[in-house]
């Protein structure tokens, strides 16, 4: 089965406001049909700009990504009948709904969009239809986004991604910005959605224990670059590098102990790895090179990791293919 999305050396311009790195570089990863890629990072790190960047919403700086075959210009501009195959879930559902249209307006307008040839009994009847799906009965269809919570704007912005029958789906922080008691109704809801419609999903998250919860692979950001990957549950019951385990260590009731951050020589601010000002295993070797991303066979196939002084059961270890 061929990759529904592949991300090749992907290089992206932050802008000046970004207080961890001036930009992305260097991320790869592939996404398999139906399956769900967590990509997990600090506030700054580069997620929602990836993420815009795979609906065609940035442009890219190097590297490219391939949609359904198909590679996607530099500029992000895509064809109508691949926009449609992509849709997006934003972070704060009330801003990303339009507070001068009605919930029936917001679900009909990608219809528009894509579904030229659907007339208006087919568009209600295909809104009806979506908001049954999310949870919300036909009379929302006459509200507007004020009258809704977070939790209920949110299905509602769920429900227009999915009124076009999207292959992905991308999912910005979507319960970040709701109730606690509301996220866990919500993640549910999409593990259902995922697995009722076969999606493919891209969940960009800063919480690893959300993203343990639903998620088949993890992808670890930190200042723009991809410092770890692989399976969800083992990278997390197991993480590599010390930056996903401090982020797991930041999880509520976790296990793990988060390391200190020992003094180093001075260094020039772009150079060697980008974790080393707070990591405790670093060493002049880290001030000095970069870490590449390279294989982790003793833990498993598909886990790779940026670092010269991986974790095995919490001690440094070798890497392979550095």
């Amino acid at each position: 089965m061929s990759p529904l999305l592949e991300v090749h050396d992907l290089g992206l311009s932050f802008d000046r406001s970004n207080a961890l790195g001036p930009g992305m570089s260097g991320v790869s990863f592939t996404l398999e049909p139906g399956h769900v890629l967590g990509v997990v990072g600090e506030s700054g790190s580069g997620k929602t700009s990836l993420a815009r960047a795979l609906v065609g919403l940035r442009p890219t700086r190097s590297g490219h990504i391939m949609l359904m075959g198909q590679r996607l210009p530099p500029d992000g501009t895509m064809s109508t009948d691949l926009r449609r195959q992509v849709q997006m879930v934003f972070q704060n559902p009330v801003a990303s709904l339009d507070p001068r249209m009605t919930i029936l307006q917001s679900l009909e307008e990608p219809l528009r969009v894509h579904r030229g040839d659907m007339d208006a009994r087919q568009r209600l009847a295909r809104a009806v239809d979506v908001l049954e799906m999310v949870g919300l009965p036909s009379a929302t269809l006459a509200g507007y986004p004020h009258q809704f919570s977070g939790g209920q704007c949110q299905r509602i912005a769920i429900a227009r991604a999915l009124m076009v029958q999207p292959a992905l789906l991308i999912c910005d922080e979507v319960v970040s910005a709701l109730d606690v008691s509301v996220q866990a109704q919500v993640l549910n809801l999409l593990m259902s959605l995922q697995r009722e419609l076969g999606l493919a999903m891209v969940f960009i998250s800063h919480d690893l224990a959300v993203v343990r919860h639903i998620c088949d692979q993890v992808a670890v950001i930190y200042r723009g670059g991809l410092l770890e990957q692989g399976e969800a549950v083992a990278l997390c019951a197991h993480p590599a590098h010390p930056y996903t385990r401090d982020l797991l260590a930041a999880v509520p009731g976790a296990r793990v102990s988060a390391g200190r951050p020992a003094p180093l020589a001075p260094d020039q601010p772009n150079s060697g790895c980008a974790y080393r000002h707070r990591c405790e295993l670093a060493t002049q070797l880290c001030v000095e090179r970069a870490p590449g991303l390279g294989s982790r066979m003793d833990l498993s196939p598909d886990r790779k990791v940026a670092c010269h002084h991986p974790l095995v059961s919490g001690k440094p270890a070798g890497i392979v293919g550095q």
